[in-house]
């Protein structure tokens, strides 16, 4: 009698196993580096939402006002610390998150793709891009932070200044376009270098809005993490559906 409810058991367990193991191949594997991705976007909101409200309390205008005022000559707010081709470099690199220049580069990246037989990528590119260039647009309207307005502008301002829209547009476009390459590259070395790079654009960019007097230094982190945070949200978009297959690797890698 034991040896037949035993065996019972053992059938019931051996079901709920198989059960269990179907459940289980359903899910879709959660890789390291999409946790990894999840909590850095986690913290990186986080840290917008905290921003954001010490900027609408006004906690941090004096900080503010002394970051841009410390990068002009105490003796002329026309003129910016350092020698005249330090405020020409400062136009050249804020130029590189201008939405001329960004919207030129995303539309060569574009055909490149449908050249390259991945229409469906291209899509998934634009979509990321002119959705990222709405949200910005959004944040601004809902904040609506004045302008410094204590210093000449060095360069022409057209929104509000919260978040920076340079530096959150910089942050989504070459983040955006860094993953795609680096995805397609096979040297891990390369993939390092050319995130690198993005990054480093993304932050010439934001440093230069400063400099020039159009934004204060908050608005400047705040649209680095919320173009950190979008463009960690269309990668794990376009993981899942490269994934499903529904849009095209940027490459194949070798294994």
């Amino acid at each position: 009698m034991k040896s037949k409810i035993i065996d019972a058991l053992l059938a019931m367990l051996s079901s709920l196993k198989s059960l269990l193991q179907r459940m289980l191949d359903r899910i879709p594997l959660i890789e390291p580096v999409v946790l990894v991705v999840l909590a850095i976007g986690a913290a990186a909101m986080w840290a917008f939402i905290e921003i954001a409200d010490e900027v609408v309390e006004g906690e941090t205008q004096d900080f503010d006002h002394w970051v841009v005022r410390a990068l002009r000559d105490p003796a002329n707010a026309a003129d910016p610390i350092g020698p005249e081709w330090v405020e020409e470099m400062a136009r050249d690199a804020t130029a590189l998150g201008g939405l001329g220049w960004l919207t030129f580069t995303i539309g060569v990246i574009a055909v490149y793709l449908w050249l390259d037989g991945k229409p469906k990528l291209m899509c998934f590119t634009l979509v990321a891009t002119i959705s990222g260039t709405l949200v910005s647009l959004l944040l601004k309207s809902f904040f609506d932070r004045p302008r410094p307005d204590f210093v000449p502008h060095l360069s022409a301002v057209y929104t509000s200044s919260f978040p920076s829209g340079h530096s959150m547009l910089s942050a989504i476009v070459y983040l955006t376009l860094g993953s795609l390459l680096a995805a397609a590259l096979e040297s891990r070395l390369l993939k390092i270098y050319v995130l690198s790079i993005a990054v480093l654009l993304s932050i010439f960019v934001g440093l230069s809005r400063i400099y020039l007097g159009v934004h204060y230094p908050t608005d400047v982190l705040a649209g680095w993490l919320a173009g950190l945070v979008w463009a960690l949200f269309c990668w794990l978009v376009a993981r899942r559906l490269q994934w499903l297959h529904k849009v095209e690797e940027p490459a194949h890698e070798s294994k």
